[in-house]
């Protein structure tokens, strides 16, 4: 799996795509093959304030349920509502359709803490 060259990574294994002050956050491929058959995401409320490194919702699968975690501070401007009907989703294109939730950086310099697709891909090949 390649991923993405623009977007930033977490080693909790989230993303966030940055245009403008709005970051576009999701889960990686990585984090989708760990977690199986997705059945259910728990998405925060729009005008949420999420936090870094907070968890803002959960991603319920067949194994498990893990907390997703926020890469950057802001507030939520939008969320992906195909995921309520459709959360198999984020097991097809995790790092395209399948996004969960759009942020209004409270800082947009945050971003450049975050590990790039060369960092993040040594970081789960371990």
């Amino acid at each position: 799996m390649t991923y993405p060259e623009n977007y930033r990574y977490t080693k909790e294994h989230e993303w966030v795509s940055v245009e403008g002050d709005t970051g576009t956050v999701g889960i990686t491929f990585h984090a989708q093959s760990e977690l199986g058959d997705i059945v259910y995401v728990d998405l925060p409320k729009v005008g949420s304030v999420v936090e870094t490194g907070q968890s803002f919702g959960s991603v319920e699968s067949v194994k498990a349920v893990s907390d997703i975690y926020s890469p950057v501070s802001g507030e939520v401007v939008e969320i992906n509502t195909l995921l309520a009907d459709g959360p198999e989703k984020l097991n097809e294109d995790p790092h395209g359709a399948a996004w969960l939730v759009k942020i209004k950086l409270a800082d947009p310099a945050q971003v450049s803490t975050l590990l790039d697709a060369a960092a993040y891909q040594a970081y789960i090949a371990g």
